[in-house]
């Protein structure tokens, strides 16, 4: 059936493919590259879905800022004569809007737990659907349980193994258990090898994931990154690298979990909390967490955290980017608030997604720096429009929180080439972040081929 005639806009041909498979599969999977159009395609094949009796009312399940940002905007543009509501803030603004007498309530993930009981859905669209590859959560448990009478489950992702074959089992449960089975533990069992069992690490076997996507790929449908990244742009990917302008604390800390300042000694109780101190201080500082006694609950205690720094160089590196590039707008992404207080330290005009307005300030053009931490940025945010480079201050160890993040400005609708520029400090964790995602990226894109 074709269900794209008389459109007031046109989907692309991949677009199209893309609605044509969720509306003969009521248990289905769009993988697609960031800016590629899910949403575009998904509401055109609910439209469908409602308009031919299969559907009655949908649920969208997204993160907060897709909520808020993208899923009325899209409708608006695709599906105008569609009515929705949108299920978020405080209890009595979710309760309204899921009374409302709309064929669309879109909620986000963090409300899941306070779904209404019954459920008066029975189509559910989940959007980024990364967001429930854990089974093993409350929410997720919760979710399984409340929608077991919702046939109609379609999930929208760019990233499915942004983090390794061991996320794809939480996501196809949720869509539909029938393809990798009920179980968690099963599945680990047949597809993996157990490589350390007190912390529960998981290595898939040689022939795990050609096998995998084999199970999956009758629910899935993957729009062809060729066919959609050939409209776009290019993309250009460039690594800036410093040095420590003092590279003895960060040796230190490396070598003894120590590290003796004038201000305070910082020190690491173990291997993970290391790394995360040596992140912070490729960046040039290092927090000093303190507890205090709390003064309301005696033997409790408010933990604190100072920032002390001790190399300038990548803010530094920074600056001369920027004005080689002569102030062009610019997104910045950082990963700590100590880095967003020295952004906005140096550069006070800077706004954040907080800023009124700063979605829509940004792309009409007038903020020449945009600040974002990839959490709370990196999903269906549309940001084309208002520059062309993006600057990551410092990198995610999330390969789908990387990728999508670069998204918000090379997709549909940008019309210049795309700079994406890496901070790297030289003799850091930087270079074991920067190869863990090149190795993640190697497998989702063998995943991706696999699902062809």
């Amino acid at each position: 059936m074709d269900v794209c005639e008389e459109r007031a806009l046109k989907l692309r041909e991949y677009q199209e493919k893309a609605v044509d498979f969720l509306y003969e599969n009521d248990r289905a999977m769009i993988l697609a590259p960031v800016g590629a159009g899910k949403t575009a395609a998904a509401l055109t094949a609910m439209q469908a879905m409602l308009d031919d009796g299969h559907i009655q009312r949908w649920l969208v399940v997204a993160p907060k800022r897709v909520c808020t940002h993208v899923w009325k905007q899209e409708r608006d543009l695709w599906a105008p004569d569609l009515t929705i509501s949108i299920a978020v803030g405080t209890p009595k603004m979710r309760e309204a809007a899921f009374n409302a007498n709309t064929q669309i309530v879109v909620t986000n993930y963090d409300n899941l737990q306070s779904l209404p009981s019954p459920l008066p859905f029975d189509g559910i669209v989940f959007d980024e659907l990364t967001k429930l590859k854990n089974p093993s959560g409350k929410r997720y448990k919760a979710l399984l349980e409340q929608i077991g009478n919702v046939n109609t489950r379609w999930g929208l992702t760019g990233s499915f193994t942004s983090n390794g074959l061991e996320d794809v089992f939480g996501q196809c449960k949720i869509v539909d258990a029938s393809l990798l089975g009920k179980s968690k533990n099963r599945f680990l069992q047949q597809y993996f090898i157990c490589v350390n069992r007190e912390f529960g690490q998981w290595e898939p076997v040689y022939w795990a994931l050609e096998q995998v996507m084999e199970r999956i790929k009758p629910a899935t449908f993957v729009l062809d990154n060729a066919e959609y990244r050939d409209k776009l742009p290019p993309l250009h990917t460039v690594k800036l690298y410093c040095e420590l302008s003092d590279p003895v604390p960060y040796k230190e800390m490396k070598k003894n979990f120590s590290v003796d300042f004038t201000e305070a000694t910082i020190t690491a109780l173990n291997a993970g909390v290391v790394v995360g101190k040596l992140q912070q201080m490729a960046s040039g500082f290092v927090y000093d967490t303190i507890k205090h006694p709390n003064p309301d609950k005696p033997g409790d205690f408010l933990i604190t955290q100072n920032s002390i720094w001790f190399s300038p160089h990548r803010f530094d590196l920074l600056e001369e980017l920027l004005s080689e590039n002569q102030r062009a707008n610019t997104i910045l992404v950082y990963n700590y608030k100590e880095e967003l207080a020295e952004l906005l330290r140096r550069y006070p005009h800077a706004q954040t997604l907080d800023s009124p307005n700063a979605i829509e300030r940004w792309n009409g053009g007038h903020i020449e720096l945009l600040l974002l931490h990839p959490k709370s940025a990196a999903h269906g945010l549309n940001l084309q429009y208002g520059g062309n480079k993006i600057v990551f201050v410092s990198l995610p160890w999330s390969l789908e929180l990387y990728e999508q993040c670069i998204g918000r400005l090379h997709r549909s609708g940008q019309t210049q080439n795309v700079w994406c520029y890496l901070l790297l400090t030289e003799n850091t964790v930087d270079e074991q972040i920067l190869e863990s995602l090149t190795n993640k990226r190697s497998i989702s894109t063998l995943a991706l081929e696999a699902l062809k």
